[in-house]
């Protein structure tokens, strides 16, 4: 495997996969209450305890003055800045959210960042996720602070039963079900692929952002396409060939580790520990590519600024300490972010994040790469919205329902949710307003 330097790499943590630490609309009130002071720094990310104290250690090695960091859940978080910025009585200065978190918030609740991101110089973000800060508009509303995706981890001794001519790192679909379907066979017709499938599973971000862009280049609008009937047939056989107990998987790096299985598929921060003990018998793999190219979904995180911040002057500092290459470094050494600018990866990585590190970039690098993002401004309803993806797999993979009845009926659930809420699309949907299935 070729080895990692000077490129754009990710891992991170999903916000949904972990409580917030202050949640609610108490949080930014809790803070002050509890002896907080300072540029207050109010984000969704590194919510569990001991990773929001290790953020807070980087914060006071990488940034003049003092910086508090105060976190909370997604669906709060975008209320409590409206609300504040609307009522002029802004007590957060530095944001820091996913896309889905900030892109609403942009032309309105944001601060133009378009000077800061020029005046930052070329520290090498991917041209896409610069697109992405500027939420549809010509002004960059965040800085691109770190991102996550989802790859394939396998043991070694599986690559034996790849198809003939097959490629582990540019895996189609199909060959993907071949791999798995014949390492089935020679384990005595037990399957070894492990899916994310448990309650707290991500599941379905592997048909939001994978299957269903890959096969029809789309996530909403295609729902219910000629080419998503296919995709949900695929997954239906796919199905066939993974280890049952795939439905009480939460992170796959569980089963893998203790032998239930030598494939899976998950978010790079629950396949990390998989090869921990014996990294030499492990490689990490881009996801699979359809007929429509290779649809991968990323989470990008940013930093941005609301708009009447306290502290604004203060925040810039903040936000262009946080994107030099020995803070974002440092970042992922303590909490497992990789960063989003070009950096020279230290040698003394964990041979897992180098394997993640390769695996992703392969996979947004791709010449056929299509970009999927999880939803956007649909704040708290976006349980709803992953219900429809839920439910549509339980109907037609483990229930075995008609794929084209199943799809017209969780399309007219789809269509009324969003309608209801009003949203545009979001990427690889083309924009518009509100989104609906064709």
């Amino acid at each position: 495997m070729a080895p990692v330097s000077r490129r754009s790499v990710l891992h991170g943590l999903l916000a949904t996969s972990v409580g917030g630490a202050l949640g609610g609309c108490d949080a930014l009130t809790g803070f002050a209450t509890t002896g907080g002071s300072g540029t207050t720094f109010f984000s969704t990310q590194f919510t569990p305890v001991e990773e929001a104290e290790r953020f807070r250690g980087i914060l006071r090695s990488q940034v003049d003055g003092d910086v508090s960091y105060v976190t909370s859940d997604p669906g709060p978080f975008a209320t409590q800045i409206r609300t504040q910025v609307d009522a002029g009585s802004v007590r957060a200065s530095v944001l820091g959210g996913v896309h889905g978190d900030l892109a609403p918030l942009a032309d309105g609740y944001l601060t133009d960042l378009t000077d800061l991101l020029d005046g930052l110089g070329d520290l090498g973000w991917p041209p896409e996720f610069l697109e992405l800060a500027r939420a549809g508009t010509s002004r960059t509303w965040y800085v691109p602070w770190a991102q996550a995706s989802y790859v394939i981890c396998a043991r070694k001794e599986t690559l034996e039963h790849l198809p003939s001519g097959a490629d582990v790192n540019a895996l189609t679909y199909d060959q993907f079900l071949d791999w798995v379907t014949a390492a089935r066979r020679a384990n005595g017709n037990r399957p070894v692929l492990a899916l994310p499938g448990g309650p707290k599973g991500l599941l379905h971000r592997f048909t939001q952002g994978f299957l269903l862009p890959s096969f029809t280049g789309g996530q909403i609008t295609t729902y219910r396409s000629r080419d998503a009937v296919e995709a949900w047939e695929y997954f239906r056989e796919l199905w066939r060939n993974t280890v049952p107990t795939s439905t009480t998987y939460d992170f796959v790096q569980e089963p893998l580790a203790a032998g239930e299985a030598t494939i899976g598929w998950d978010h790079v921060a629950r396949l990390i520990n998989a090869p921990a003990a014996e990294p030499d018998r492990w490689v990490m793999a881009p996801s699979p590519r359809g007929p429509k190219g290779l649809g991968y979904m990323v989470i990008l995180t940013g930093m941005g600024i609301p708009r009447g911040a306290p502290e604004e002057d203060v925040a810039r500092k903040v936000i262009a300490a946080l994107s030099r290459p020995a803070a974002q470094l440092e970042v992922l050494t303590e909490n497992a972010f990789f960063p989003t600018v070009r950096v020279d990866l230290p040698g003394d990585l964990t041979p897992a994040i180098s394997m993640e590190a390769d695996a992703i970039e392969r996979q947004r690098t791709a010449p056929d790469a299509l970009v999927a993002l999880p939803p956007v401004g649909i704040g708290t309803r976006e349980g709803e919205v992953t219900k429809v993806f839920k439910d549509t797999f339980q109907s037609i993979v483990l229930d075995g329902a008609d794929v084209r009845n199943t799809l017209d009926a969780q399309s007219r659930v789809m269509n009324g949710l969003l309608t209801d809420i009003g949203v545009a699309c979001w990427s690889p949907d083309p924009a518009g307003s509100p989104c609906e299935v064709a």
